[in-house]
């Protein structure tokens, strides 16, 4: 996992603690700030919550090699009610969950996924990671104008940081991808066996 250890002077420092095994899914799932980036139905009878940070390379990895499975298998056939949350661990990381805010809800999954696919070339880069990031938000129809304006965006930013403040101190999130099922904290490294574990006993209660 990706520890909040080093994350940017700007960035509120993270309590290093593992924080509960389980929270109550009405104070996880209460609307605050910005609205859930999401995908299944809301009524569905498993929620997952996803914390993570874009310049995290674990995050990438699941959603690279097990989101997709995860995605055909439960969100697509309305099983599964699926939320991402941003949790930057860095500014670059901040920078990354704006983009894809400002694309509009019904896009930002599409580049989450793109930024995640391509995190080698525009977060680990050699120089300014600003105009590799530009690279790719140019194919999601960002102009130079409104990338400037939505990376500028301190309102959006405080929103993004607040949630990220709110699932550290309330949820105990310290390090990226978190998980959440139904409440109960996913452990280790998010695998599709792990997944089906927690899912398959939920969806089987009547």
């Amino acid at each position: 996992m990706c520890a909040g250890a080093a994350v940017a002077a700007a960035l509120p420092a993270l309590a290093q603690s593992r924080g509960p095994a389980e929270v109550p899914v009405e104070e996880l799932m209460k609307p605050v700030g910005l609205p859930d980036l999401a995908l299944g139905p809301k009524d569905a009878k498993v929620t997952i919550v996803e914390y993570a940070s874009m310049t995290c390379g674990h995050c990438a990895h699941f959603t690279k090699d097990v989101w997709p499975e995860l995605k055909k298998k439960y969100v697509d056939t309305n099983k599964v009610h699926y939320v991402f949350r941003e949790f930057p661990l860095d500014n670059l990381a901040a920078a990354a969950s704006m983009l894809a805010r400002c694309t509009g809800e019904d896009k930002a999954f599409s580049l989450i996924e793109v930024l995640f696919e391509k995190q080698n070339e525009w977060a680990f880069g050699e120089g300014n990671p600003v105009p590799r990031l530009f690279e790719i938000a140019k194919q999601a129809g960002f102009t130079q104008e409104s990338f400037d304006k939505c990376l500028t965006d301190q309102k959006l930013l405080d929103e993004i940081t607040a949630g990220r403040t709110r699932a550290g101190e309330v949820f105990g999130v310290s390090a990226t991808p978190t998980f959440f099922i139904n409440g109960k904290k996913l452990d280790g490294a998010p695998t599709m066996e792990k997944f089906d574990a927690m899912i398959e006993p939920l969806l089987a209660k009547s």
